[in-house]
């Protein structure tokens, strides 16, 4: 890998209902990180509707692209590479974002880096601190969670993933059965910080020593709870049943972390992912690893969710290997990471 490349990426990232386009150098430092949200618009259908968020991201994509190049006061000729996030997401918005990529590489002829979207989140740790291998990745979002053993950069090795609802999925689905307004996962974590866990929500650790995660049992054993309160017309308080919900995912996500960490013999555990801006988790991963002697990476909370700098970041470890993607590329729902 060259070491003394000193690149800039302009990437996009289109996965899911964000615009986003950032502009990184070094694969370290970020020149622009810009991102249109749609929060609002699928607030009122409970969730992302796959449709308008492909049509919103061909309406803002010019947009945020010409701001990100406005404020880091560059042109496309100071551009070295383009990078886009090529899966996993929703096809019709990951294709909003391949095409533009495609097209920019080819009426500026630059080099063209598809990434995966998960490589992507771990590497928004590297915006702010340098890596330390071998290090584990935490990935908690909607639609992953896995830990990730990577002894050099671009190296994945998925040593544990969900058999069935990620967190980030278990977390929506709760809050829907509660009524809480989209989307669940912050509204859960706040109430969360104000009950108390008085419920006994069951914790998956499925075989001894298996990595993998399971959250759907949880997800059921919640919803099941909620239905007898309604049927025994019994009153309870919203704040401790989410309290006690994510007392259940925290202590499954932080103990299976830090057992892997040490099986492994690991320097550095890095969180990636949406539910890594969870206030609950961050705590506890904070104390659990407080004393193991292992160097615990947290990104600051505009680099947990989905963004364009993580992808810039993770494609300067392709640009730097020299590996490209040529105009065959495509959108891929379902990219695996190893």
């Amino acid at each position: 890998m060259n070491e003394e490349s000193n690149e800039i990426i302009l990437a996009i990232e289109t996965s899911c209902d964000e615009t986003a386009v950032a502009i990184v150098q070094n694969g370290t430092e970020l020149l622009a990180n810009v991102v249109a949200t749609q929060m609002e618009i699928h607030q009122r259908y409970g969730g992302v509707v796959p449709e308008i968020a492909s049509r919103h991201h061909i309406q803002q994509m010019t947009l945020v692209l010409e701001q990100a190049l406005e404020k880091a006061e560059l042109t496309m000729s100071d551009i070295d590479a383009i990078a886009v996030t090529e899966g996993p997401g929703l096809v019709g918005a990951l294709l909003v974002g391949v095409n533009a990529a495609k097209a920019l590489a080819f009426a500026h002829n630059k080099p063209l880096i598809g990434v995966h979207h998960i490589a992507g989140h771990i590497y928004a740790n590297r915006l702010e601190n340098e890596f330390q291998f071998p290090l584990l990745s935490l990935v908690v979002s909607g639609g992953h969670t896995e830990l990730i053993v990577m002894k050099d950069h671009g190296e994945y090795e998925v040593i544990g993933e969900t058999r069935d609802d990620a967190a980030g999925e278990a977390y929506d689905k709760v809050a829907k059965a509660l009524n809480l307004p989209y989307p669940g996962g912050p509204e859960l974590d706040r109430l969360a910080q104000q009950g108390e866990p008085v419920y006994d929500f069951p914790r998956a650790w499925l075989e001894k020593d298996s990595f993998d995660f399971s959250f759907s049992g949880l997800k059921t054993a919640v919803i099941n709870q909620l239905n007898q309160f309604k049927q025994k017309n019994e009153t309870y308080r919203i704040e401790d049943i989410a309290a006690s919900f994510q007392a259940s995912v925290i202590e499954v996500l932080v103990e299976k972390t830090y057992r892997a960490a040490v099986e492994n013999g690991v320097e550095q555990v890095i969180v990636a992912g949406g539910v890594s801006a969870n206030k609950g988790l961050r705590e506890a991963l904070e104390e659990r690893f407080k004393d193991a002697g292992i160097t615990l990476m947290i990104p600051p909370l505009h680099l947990c969710t989905d963004n364009a700098a993580m992808i810039g970041a993770a494609a300067s470890i392709s640009y730097r290997k020299g590996n490209f993607s040529d105009f065959t590329l495509n959108a891929n729902p379902g990219l695996i990471l190893e």
